[in-house]
């Protein structure tokens, strides 16, 4: 443990790993990337504000997520928005959305595609 982050052991990835080989990965991730932030016409998936899918053997989904910054107008909303694009989806039992702000996001967490459709290469 360290002394700025006593919570945390040292080597620790700041965003925890997605269930990138279940069977729903991928449809999950679509259903994320149907939502896009009103502000940015990149989908929030591809801004890189899904930091983490995790899906249990149950099919329980939980996605942690961040915003572009804490007074974002959706912050209320933008959760509920990924629960019912998640839900619906076949196999998936319960769908739970957290906002986190560690680590903050930042543009450098955007995908290729998302920086080239932003003008950024």
């Amino acid at each position: 443990m360290t002394a700025e982050s006593p919570e945390r052991l040292e080597g620790t990835p700041l965003i925890r790993p997605s269930s990138t080989d279940h069977p729903l990965y991928d449809d999950v991730v679509a259903a994320c990337q149907s939502i896009y932030d009103p502000e940015i016409p990149v989908n929030i998936y591809d801004l890189g504000l899904v930091y983490t899918v995790e899906i249990s053997p149950e099919n329980e989904v939980r996605i942690i997520m961040s915003l572009t910054a804490p007074g974002c107008p959706v912050a209320g909303e933008m959760p509920g928005w990924i629960a019912d694009a998640v839900e619906p989806l076949p196999g998936v039992k319960q769908v739970d959305v957290e906002l986190t702000w560690e680590p903050p996001w930042g543009m450098d967490m955007m995908s290729d595609e998302a920086r080239l459709e932003l003008g950024f290469m």
